[in-house]
């Protein structure tokens, strides 16, 4: 099933229900789904590539905000936003643990034949495919400048 009809049909789950906030999150997925598809004259549907893509950017633009509102104390847009993180985070893939990253890291760079900081790009470029969606990109470069070094 794709992300655009799981979330049209978790939306009438959220009409039925009556739970406005959740329909507020879906809808705003929903809108980004619909913009990306018909953004410039384009007719056919997005890949899982571009859902995944479409899905963290609103996902990090929800943390940010909400980093942002907690720190001038608005609880209540906070809230709101993460809210929304949480219902976009259903439709993510698991996170990767520490451990399951570094272990994944490892993997990569013995796969690239990295040996030293100067392969970071080498690493960075393989590890962001292979990891998209399931870890965030600077908890990557982080892992990686710790493990070339």
């Amino acid at each position: 099933m794709s992300l655009k009809a799981s979330v049209e049909s978790e939306i009438k789950k959220a009409m039925l229900a009556k739970d406005k906030d959740r329909l507020r999150a879906l809808r705003a997925i929903k809108s980004l789904i619909l913009l990306e598809e018909t953004k410039g004259g384009a007719t056919e549907q997005l890949s899982e590539e571009d859902e995944l893509k479409l899905l963290t950017k609103a996902a990090k633009q929800r943390k940010d905000s909400a980093d942002i509102y907690q720190q001038q104390n608005r609880e209540d847009l906070y809230a709101v936003e993460m809210a929304e993180l949480t219902i976009i985070n259903e439709f993510l893939p698991k996170q990767l643990t520490e451990e399951e990253l570094e272990a994944e890291l490892k993997t990569i760079i013995a796969s690239v034949g990295a040996s030293g900081p100067k392969d970071m790009g080498k690493v960075m470029g393989a590890a962001s495919k292979t990891l998209a969606g399931r870890a965030d990109g600077k908890a990557i470069s982080t892992k990686v400048k710790a493990l070339l070094s």
